[in-house]
């Protein structure tokens, strides 16, 4: 289990690095708001088609070897990136970017593996904390390596961890799934996505994972626009505002999550971790700078480090064991999807109607999800029940 949590600390602090230069990486390019918003979704479009595929490949030929290949095309990615000398090959790298970190279901899948049912929000949970750790290193050292306008340092030090996470996967990381599995006989589904939210386990959960990754998404992208225009905020300022969801959201998912699923259950901590992520969002563009905004933060990142966990707690719960990468594809498919849209909206919103209106979207969307959650648990809890039966 540490070696899976280390490889995705290890590709998530190399995309976090990137996440608080990007919007002015993109304009010496003279990108527009909603070219910036775009150069994002582009990433998540591209993640929406590769993951399911991935999912589903490593049921059938394995984890480790698809693993380790999409890092390591990681890296060269990157370097493309830090290389690109026009606003269209920003586009093509990062959109080939996209399609090699779809390897977190890959990850997922690895963890499923290695846990039981009564496990499994561990597990992803502990996945959770190596997103946390990754996106409170990543944005942080980003911000201080692209101070004096070195916007390509912090992408060059990205790709340099992923490959150094290639090499140390070479050395370290087993291959989990077991041999024999249904899946190798079974061809893989381009349409995998549509088939898994019609599953009646697991369906709702994995819509109500694209409902929070949108609304997230919306308030991710226009942030760094708003923290420059209505706060005149630095690189290395914005930098550290994302490394408070990143240590606040490792806390929970690192330490928490399992004490927290095991009194309570899933399904019974999904709507006022819902809620909390509603108020930070509603709240954020009212708070001033400072300790106020810092709390909007940490109050997001303390739902974030519920919901995530237990929604893919609940997904990996509701299929069989050979299954486990295509689900896992399909929910980061439909997170993918929200990547794609939320950006777009919340770019939208933010240069044509207000620069709250992507917040408050956003947290309305929240308040929806813990309705829904509601049912969603219902109804895995229902589908569990019959399986013991």
């Amino acid at each position: 289990m540490l070696v899976i949590f280390l490889t995705v600390v290890l590709d998530l602090v190399g995309f976090g690095l990137v996440i608080p230069l990007l919007t002015f990486y993109a304009e010496e390019f003279d990108a527009t708001p909603q070219q910036v918003t775009a150069l994002m979704t582009v990433y998540s479009l591209a993640q929406f088609v590769a993951a399911p595929l991935w999912g589903q490949a490593s049921d059938r030929y394995g984890r480790r070897p698809l693993l380790l290949a999409s890092i390591f095309m990681t890296a060269v990615m990157l370097a493309g990136f830090a290389s690109a000398t026009s606003l269209w090959m920003l586009f093509l790298f990062r959109t080939l970017h996209g399609v090699m970190t779809a390897n977190i279901a890959i990850a997922q899948a690895c963890m499923a593996d290695l846990t039981t049912p009564e496990t499994r929000a561990k597990g992803m949970g502990l996945i959770g904390a190596g997103f946390g750790i990754g996106f409170t290193l990543g944005p942080w050292l980003g911000g201080e390596l692209a101070q004096g306008g070195h916007l390509t340092r912090p992408i060059w030090v990205a790709a340099g961890l992923s490959l150094l996470n290639f090499l140390l996967g070479l050395w370290l990381l087993p291959e989990t799934r077991k041999p024999g599995s249904h899946a190798e006989r079974r061809p893989i589904n381009p349409l995998a996505l549509w088939r898994a939210v019609q599953h009646p386990a697991v369906g709702l959960c994995i819509l109500l994972t694209g409902v929070f990754i949108f609304a997230f998404a919306a308030m991710e992208s226009t942030f760094t626009l708003f923290a420059e225009h209505e706060h005149h905020l630095k690189p290395e300022q914005i930098g550290r505002m994302f490394g408070v969801i990143g240590v606040v959201g490792a806390i929970v998912q690192g330490g928490l999550i399992h004490r927290l699923v095991k009194r309570f259950g899933e399904a019974a901590l999904l709507p006022p971790a819902f809620l909390m992520v509603a108020a930070g969002l509603i709240v954020m563009p009212f708070a001033p700078l400072g300790g106020a905004l810092l709390s909007t933060f940490a109050l997001i990142a303390c739902g974030q480090g519920v919901v995530s966990p237990a929604l893919q707690s609940l997904v990996s719960r509701g299929v069989p064991a050979d299954a486990q990468g295509e689900v896992m594809g399909s929910n980061q498919s439909m997170g993918a999807l929200a990547r794609v849209f939320g950006p777009l909206v919340g770019g939208f919103l933010f240069q044509n109607v207000n620069r709250g209106a992507p917040f408050w979207l956003a947290g309305g969307l929240m308040v929806a999800a813990a309705g829904l959650s509601v049912l969603a648990g219902r109804r895995a809890m229902e589908h569990r029940s019959a399986q013991v039966a």
